[in-house]
C-alpha cells in the first residue's frame, strides 16, 4: 500500500510546485474497488486513488525560515485546513461527508471529506481581513478601529439586525469621533460575506461536491466569529451550519478553545500522531506544548 501511494507521487508539476501531502483515498486490487484498506487481502495488481495537495515551494520555504528565526524547529509542513479538520472535525462527519471552511485574514481554505477521506481541499483569495479594510474605507476609520468595529458591531446579514444601534467610531487623523449606525455597518459588511460564499460555492461545484457532503459546513479560523455568516451560509448552501472549536487536548485553557486557535490546536494533534505512528517518545513533545499553551 505504501508502495502505491509512493508511486502516485510521480506526478509532472510546474517548476515551482511541490508536494505537501499524497491523501490516499480509495484502493483497487485486481477488478475489486473501492477499498479502504487493503492489508490482509490477496490479488496481482494494487492501484490507489489519491489525492495530492502541492504548494509554491518557495513560499513554503520562506515560512520555514521565518519559523526557525522564530526559534522554533520546523519537522514537516501541513496544509492549514487539513490541520484545522484534525481539530474540528467529527469523524461522523468525515464519514458522511462534510466541508471545512477556515477563515483567515487573507484567504479561507477548504476542506472536504467523504467517506472517511479527503476529497477537495482548495483557497479563496477572501477572508477576515477583506471585512476589515472595507469597515475602514466605507467608514473612513483607523484600520484598528474597524477591526474593533467588525468583532464588537458588525453584522454579516441584514435580515438579522434588530436595531439598528448608535455607535461612535473614531475618525482619520485630528478629526472628531462621528455616529454610525448599526445598518450602515451590515450594509458594508454583508456584499462581502456574499462574495465570500459564492466563492466558495463555485469551488465546491467544480469539484463536484455539493451532493456528497450532506453534514453540511463547518466555519472555523477566526474571520468565523462575524456574526450572521452562519445564517448566511446556510441560505447559500441550503446545508446545515456550525461554527467549530478546537478539542481534542486535555487541559486547554478557555483562551485555546477559540475558532482562530484551530490550526495551532490541529497542528499539535498532527505532530503528536504523526509522532505516535512512528514510535517516537511523546514526553518531551506533549511538555513543551503543554508550556507554549500555558502562555498563550
Amino acid at each position: 500500500m505504501r508502495r502505491a501511494i509512493e508511486a502516485a507521487r510521480g506526478v509532472t508539476l510546474p517548476e515551482d510546485r511541490e508536494i505537501l501531502h499524497v491523501l490516499p483515498q480509495e484502493f483497487f486490487l485486481d477488478a475489486q474497488a473501492n477499498i479502504r484498506d487493503a492489508i490482509g487481502m490477496v490479488g496481482q495488481r494494487l492501484e490507489a486513488n489519491v489525492h495530492i495537495v502541492t504548494a509554491s515551494g518557495t513560499a513554503t520555504q520562506n515560512i520555514v525560515t521565518a519559523v526557525n528565526r522564530a526559534g522554533v524547529r520546523v519537522d514537516d509542513t501541513v496544509l492549514e485546513p487539513f490541520a484545522s479538520a484534525e481539530a474540528c472535525l467529527t469523524q461522523d462527519e468525515r464519514e458522511l461527508g462534510a466541508c471545512l471552511l477556515d477563515i483567515g485574514g487573507g484567504t479561507t481554505e477548504l476542506i472536504a471529506y467523504a467517506g472517511g477521506v479527503v476529497r477537495h481541499t482548495a483557497a479563496v483569495p477572501v477572508g477576515g481581513d477583506h471585512f476589515t479594510n472595507d469597515l475602514a474605507v466605507g467608514l473612513r476609520t483607523p484600520v484598528p478601529e474597524a477591526e474593533k468595529i467588525k468583532r464588537d458591531h458588525a453584522q454579516g446579514c441584514r435580515e438579522l439586525l434588530t436595531e439598528d444601534i448608535a455607535i461612535e467610531i473614531a475618525s482619520v487623523g485630528d478629526r472628531p469621533p462621528r455616529t454610525v449606525f448599526a445598518r450602515m455597518l451590515a450594509d458594508i459588511v454583508e456584499p462581502r460575506a456574499q462574495e465570500l460564499l459564492l466563492l466558495i460555492r463555485d469551488e465546491l461545484r467544480r469539484g463536484g461536491l455539493p451532493s456528497q457532503i450532506p453534514a453540511g459546513i463547518v466555519l472555523t479560523g477566526g474571520g468565523s466569529q462575524l456574526r450572521g455568516l452562519p445564517e448566511l451560509a446556510e441560505r447559500v448552501f441550503n446545508l446545515p451550519v456550525r461554527i467549530a472549536v478546537p478539542r481534542g487536548l486535555a487541559e486547554m485553557s478557555e483562551e485555546v478553545t477559540r475558532p482562530e486557535y484551530s490550526t495551532a490546536v490541529g497542528l499539535v494533534l498532527y505532530g503528536a500522531r504523526t509522532r505516535r505512528f512512528a514510535g517516537a517518545r511523546p514526553t518531551g513533545f506533549m511538555g513543551k506544548l503543554k508550556s507554549m499553551f500555558a502562555g498563550a
